[in-house]
């Protein structure tokens, strides 16, 4: 059975990509990031949209300011990120030129149109990305230099601290799906310890 992806794109959908750009889901609190939601094709494309429209970047410089941007918990993989720019690009969104041997990505007037009016959605997405994002710096940070001589607390507690900073170690750079797990578990944790 074929598929006319010229109608699919007239009605707003892309099945390349899994998502209607028209329509996003907006990653709006942690409690979303619980359920469930993950970060959509449309969400990673107003990211990029919005990044875009503060400076035209090559797809390397997109990854390393979405990581940033996340605080280091979300970093799309070149599979998901040149994929979504060639996407904006076949839109209309974004504009492509070849920069050497790269490619330097522009926002068009359409994709600064289209990210106007999904303001909102976007601003819910970032803002979101850098929270969780915090909560995982402050994790980290108490965490950091952590050792054998610290003073204090029994074995066990030390035992148990030096685990759940190596845990958290192997999940860096983990999906937002995965960090909303993480982030339920460590807010349930921190609320447990701090009860008695």
């Amino acid at each position: 059975m074929s598929y006319d992806n010229s109608r699919s794109r007239r009605e707003g959908h892309d099945h390349r990509h899994g998502s209607r750009h028209g329509r996003h889901r907006i990653l709006g609190s942690r409690d979303e990031f619980t359920r469930g939601r993950k970060f959509e094709a449309a969400d990673l494309q107003l990211v990029i949209l919005s990044i875009l429209a503060e400076h035209s970047a090559h797809g390397y410089e997109l990854i390393k300011t979405i990581e940033e941007r996340s605080g280091g918990f979300y970093t799309p993989s070149p599979g998901v990120i040149y994929p979504a720019l060639t996407y904006l690009s076949d839109i209309g969104h974004a504009s492509v030129e070849q920069a050497g041997t790269r490619k330097l990505y522009t926002i068009t007037d359409e994709g600064k149109s289209h990210l106007a009016s999904n303001r909102a959605a976007v601003d819910a997405i970032l803002d979101t990305l850098s929270r969780i994002g915090g909560r995982m710096d402050d994790v980290r940070d108490a965490f950091a230099g952590v050792d054998d001589a610290d003073a204090g607390g029994s074995d066990e507690i030390r035992r148990a601290r030096h685990a759940l900073r190596d845990a958290i170690r192997r999940k860096r750079g983990c999906d937002s799906h995965e960090a909303g797990r993480l982030v339920g578990i460590l807010d349930r944790a921190t609320a447990d310890i701090l009860s008695k």
